[in-house]
């Protein structure tokens, strides 16, 4: 039985769950343009800690009812060992999709991601970057998160966060930082993400930018792992603080990096007069759940 969304379904108490993600990218042109190089990271890690890739097939297509085209294409992982796929596709007349199918399980016996304990001092996950950069108002919110456990100073911040930005789209933009989001008062999740991540970072605290779905949205998802001391390494524990809560079964990750910088669904260039357009789509679903 497919269930279209976590309605009905007990996902955070679920043991097992399986899902399938479908997601489209479609770029329109006003003229013909040629070169189109596009980098996307939209497909699923092959592991992340309980969540498993199955299958997955990405498809390219130039036209909206067209069969799917080969073209020179480039995989691999990046440095976080997110998966990356590069395209490059000769000549587009008026629009170009690509198109991703994945199916997906998660267990929760397996727990979150396991890291070394090395982790707990990653340059990366504590330097800010120059979306993550503090400023006064950050430093303010991270003194008030304060506790002597960092799972619950992780919490404080996340709970901080909610209560310090309203949710409104169109307030900010994929260039905006945390430190302008936090002073408008007003973001999206990405700007959530950033936050969190400048406040962890500026008491801290390694944390990362995860990029994902969460099941009921119609558009991709962004939330924060923060790493913690766990016996002899450390684990990655999930925090959504657009919605003040942990991220559970409900979320499928993608990718994670130091900020959306890192990871964007999908970026690149192409020869021809400015002006493409994209439109994305997405659709969750819940296959089996146990």
């Amino acid at each position: 039985m497919i269930y279209p969304s976590p309605m009905g379904t007990d996902l955070d108490n679920a043991a097992r769950v399986t899902y399938r993600v479908e997601q489209t990218f479609r770029y329109a042109y006003d003229s013909p343009v040629t070169s189109v190089r596009q980098r996307l990271v939209c497909v699923p890690r092959a592991r992340h800690g309980d969540q498993a890739r199955r299958r997955h097939r990405l498809s390219v297509h130039l036209a909206p009812d067209g069969p799917a085209v080969r073209v020179p294409r480039r995989s691999g992982r990046d440095r976080a060992g997110n998966s990356v796929l590069r395209v490059l596709v000769p000549s587009v007349t008026s629009s170009l999709e690509f198109r991703l199918v994945a199916e997906l399980s998660r267990v929760r016996a397996e727990g979150p991601p396991r890291l070394p304990s090395a982790a707990l001092r990653d340059p990366s996950l504590l330097r800010p970057t120059r979306l993550t950069a503090a400023d006064d108002r950050v430093r303010t919110l991270a003194s008030g998160c304060a506790a002597a456990d960092p799972l619950l100073f992780a919490e404080n911040i996340n709970h901080a966060v909610r209560h310090a930005l309203s949710y409104r789209p169109g307030a900010t933009g994929v260039t905006t930082t945390a430190a302008q989001a936090l002073a408008l008062g007003a973001g999206v999740c990405q700007d959530y993400a950033h936050v969190m991540l400048a406040v962890c970072r500026a008491a801290g605290i390694p944390a990362r930018y995860v990029s994902g779905h969460l099941i009921g949205e119609g558009a991709s998802h962004a939330w924060v792992e923060v790493v913690v001391p766990s016996g002899d390494g450390a684990v990655a524990l999930a925090f959504d603080p657009c919605n003040d809560r942990r991220a559970g079964f409900s979320y499928v990750t993608v990718a994670t990096g130091r900020d959306y910088a890192d990871i964007p669904p999908t970026s690149g260039t192409y020869v021809g007069a400015p002006g493409g357009r994209l439109v994305s789509t997405q659709t969750v679903s819940v296959l089996d759940c146990a």
